[in-house]
């Protein structure tokens, strides 16, 4: 079978849609499938690479910084090229695994069948996160997205007025009609259960098109624990609950409990202060021979997610890695840990749930900190299986071609 992946972003570049995105080329590639992808091009990156059984092309999309949502989406001039026209004659099934949306129409009108992978709530959600910027709170969508909510989102992104105002008007305008080519791809995969039902409630007519596959599993295997420190991967970002996590600490108030933060790309002299007066001891992002070295100072990762995460790559990392987790009960948080006795959860944005949680593992010995980090692996492997989510993607492939 021939899979064309028309992705803005490719691994190593963005977050966890794009990990997914890499791992599913890797997989289908080892079940001999052939696999090309087309994406973004940065820096010095080659126009063309073969390595892991599939092929990677680079195109001039757009510029680092752009606004990855709505840049591929209006190059119609490579969508409608010699090059692409190539790609998706070739293919049997087309794979959209972010927001290039734009080439679901063109895909149809080929007779191509079109699978579009949902990491997020954009059928719903001009902003993809179905949350109310105006009071810091999950979206209850009692109505249509206001103009305030996205100029706020904007705002906290720390845009000048000219790009909040240009941001403000596409995902007013442009999002009616990426919102309109997704209704018109053939199957759409959902990460969690949690994400389908929450997109079903307010958009019921892609119900029949929605399939959930779980995310597919990075090989990592559990990391010896020396320290006994707590982990944040979610920076100064709002959504990832850095205020959440704060006033925790600040509850806290224990110099014995300390927590090491990554990715805080901002940093600023007041800032660190803060942060330091917190016990909060903030890095920048951390490389993957990093990681390692990272993960055996801590005995616990905290996700405070403020947001519904779909699916979190962080929760799946600690657990592979053998670590407690604390993770806010949100979105497809609980799906993901059902069943590991050493995740821990409380309600989003209660941050005195969340310091007794910090506490309570805080008091745990090191091997009862052990021996849980180890029940939660051998839990989570034995439920996301790479082998069952590769079965369900091709399953689903094969009854699209075969229509």
């Amino acid at each position: 079978m021939n899979i064309l992946f028309l992705s803005e972003l490719f691994y190593p570049h963005g977050g966890g849609a794009e990990l997914a995105t890499y791992l599913y080329a890797k997989l289908l590639a080892e079940a001999e499938m052939n696999v090309v992808v087309v994406t973004n091009r940065f820096g010095e990156e080659p126009e063309f690479s073969r390595s892991e059984g599939f092929v990677v092309y680079r195109l001039p999309l757009f510029k680092k910084g752009a606004s990855v949502k709505y840049s591929a989406l209006q190059r119609f001039d490579v969508l409608l090229s010699s090059f692409m026209r190539k790609w998706l004659k070739w293919a049997d099934v087309i794979y959209v695994p972010r927001f290039w949306f734009s080439v679901v129409p063109v895909a149809k009108a080929m007779g191509k069948p079109v699978v579009v992978h949902l990491h997020d709530y954009i059928p719903i959600c001009p902003l993809a996160v179905l949350y109310d910027f105006r009071g810091d709170k999950i979206c209850d969508k009692d109505g249509l997205c206001s103009v305030s909510c996205i100029y706020a989102y904007e705002r906290n992104r720390k845009r000048g007025l000219v790009g909040t105002a240009g941001s403000t008007f596409l995902n007013l305008t442009v999002y009616a009609l990426l919102k309109r080519f997704v209704e018109y791809s053939d199957a759409i995969i959902c990460v969690s259960k949690a994400q389908r039902n929450t997109i079903v409630k307010y958009s019921p007519s892609l119900t029949d098109k929605i399939r959930v596959i779980y995310n597919p599993m990075p090989s990592l295997l559990p990391i010896k624990m020396d320290g006994d420190d707590f982990g944040y991967f979610g920076g100064s970002n709002i959504m990832k609950g850095f205020r959440v996590l704060c006033n925790a600490m600040k509850m806290l108030n224990d110099s014995s409990i300390r927590v090491r933060g990554v990715n805080f790309s901002r940093m600023n002299v007041q800032l660190a202060r803060f942060l330091r007066q917190l016990n909060i001891w903030p890095s920048a992002k951390l490389g993957y021979d990093e990681m390692g070295a990272f993960y055996t100072w801590i005995r616990c990762v905290v996700v405070p997610s403020v947001v519904a995460e779909t699916f979190s790559y962080v929760v799946s990392e600690a657990i592979l890695r053998g670590r407690i987790v604390i993770a806010s009960n949100i979105g497809g948080i609980p799906e993901q840990v059902n069943g590991c006795k050493g995740v821990y959860l409380f309600d989003a944005g209660n941050a005195e749930q969340l310091a007794e949680k910090i506490r309570y593992v805080s008091s745990l010995c090191m091997e009862e900190a052990i021996r849980l980090g180890i029940h939660n692996h051998e839990t989570f492997t034995a439920i996301f299986n790479n082998h069952k989510t590769l079965k369900k993607f091709l399953k689903m492939c094969e009854g699209l071609v075969k229509k």
